[in-house]
């Protein structure tokens, strides 16, 4: 009884986890182009490929791996496991992925679009139009970041603008995030191609048809072998990432040395109204030193002083002559302190080279003309 019970709830086991198996939507092209849909679950699919669950546990990173002659390839959202005879793409229900599906790669794996590898066996051609299909994917994201992010710089890099505007601070934040989305994304397509390109043993795997048929992989007619094809192919498509790379890394260079001349631009004006705010500050210090002067006179005290008509007008000029003097002296002042020293002027540095200059040429005759007096003095002797 023990027995029998164990085994019905291996069963039921069973039962529960291909009921709760994920379904994937597959797409099917063969050799000539031909695409066929259907829906079949995760155990049945990898069962039918000889693969394992986890060779079909797709991560939203990018991977190129061989499993039982099997090329699975993992691109963000783009999902395919390739044989030597048809393509199997998963969970194809994107609209823009089923438009490439059925407009481009369909065609190219029938050999009517512009592939290198159309004359070489079925994986070579389906591993040309997916590398493909992300460097189209990675370009064009940056031929929409570039004009975008140089209009935004140019903007704000403009000697006529006098200050930042911080909606295009903003669009820049912005593009800048999506430049370093793509870099990232261009640094792991071509660390994923340099690992297979640093081993041998890895290019000779996915040649599928060497292993199945092993006649196709006899020396073709350019005599290059097929496995030296691939490494061919991989580095194209590497050389091309590189490329994207060092345009968006040029950007970003771009991006810094702006930055760098908007932070300049930023000092300059804070460095202007400060030396304003210090202006206006010694010109009230100016006017309240020489107010203390009103400030007496208007006390309550009785003096002779206020009984001339003259003497509101003296004590009024002194008061603004006083102030206008100190505020010219305290300019002054801050001027000298504030301006750089200017370098010396090159004449004056080339007077007071000239006397060094003499007295080492008077010295090196004086050397010469004591080494000539004890030389005549030696053959004397």
């Amino acid at each position: 009884s023990g027995k029998f019970y164990r085994h019905a709830t291996t069963e039921a086991s069973q039962a529960t986890l291909a009921s709760v198996s994920p379904v994937f939507a597959v797409m099917k092209l063969d050799k000539e182009g031909n695409i066929t849909c259907f829906e079949k679950k995760k155990t049945e699919l990898y069962q039918e490929l000889g693969l394992q669950a986890r060779d079909l546990r797709f991560q939203h990173l990018m991977s190129i791996a061989t499993r039982n002659n099997r090329i699975i390839i993992r691109m963000e959202f783009l999902k395919a496991v390739v044989t030597p005879e048809f393509l199997l793409i998963l969970d194809c229900r994107n609209l823009n992925l089923e438009h490439w599906l059925i407009n481009e790669l369909a065609p190219q794996l029938a050999g009517e679009g512009q592939l290198v590898t159309h004359s070489l066996p079925f994986e070579f051609r389906a591993i040309e139009a997916i590398l493909q299909y992300r460097i189209n994917k990675l370009q064009g994201r940056l031929n929409t970041l570039q004009p975008q992010i140089l209009e935004t710089l140019e903007a704000l890099v403009d000697p006529k603008l006098l200050s930042v505007d911080r909606s295009k601070l903003h669009i820049l934040l912005q593009n800048g995030k999506s430049l370093s989305e793509l870099e990232t994304d261009l640094k792991v397509f071509k660390e994923t191609i340099l690992e297979i390109l640093d081993e041998e043993e890895l290019i000779e795997e996915l040649c599928l048809s060497k292993w199945t048929d092993p006649q196709v992989f006899e020396e073709s007619s350019s005599g290059i072998d097929h496995a030296e094809e691939m490494e061919l192919l991989l580095e194209n498509y590497y050389r091309q990432a590189e490329d994207l790379a060092n345009e968006a890394r040029e950007l970003r260079v771009l991006i810094d040395d702006s930055e760098s001349i908007i932070f300049i631009n930023l000092d300059s004006h804070r460095n202007v109204m400060m030396r304003l705010n210090l202006q206006l500050t010694m010109g009230t210090f100016s006017l309240s030193l020489f107010g203390l002067i009103g400030v007496a006179f208007g006390m309550n005290l009785e003096s002779s002083l206020e009984e001339d008509p003259r003497i509101f007008w003296l004590v009024t000029g002194i008061m603004f002559l006083g102030s206008g003097l100190i505020w010219r002296r305290l300019l002054s002042f801050l001027g000298r302190h504030l301006e750089p020293p200017l370098p010396p002027h090159v004449s004056e540095v080339l007077k007071k080279s000239q006397p060094a200059a003499g007295r080492l040429e008077i010295k090196n005759s004086f050397k010469a003309e004591t080494f000539g007096l004890s030389r005549s003095a030696l053959m004397n002797r």
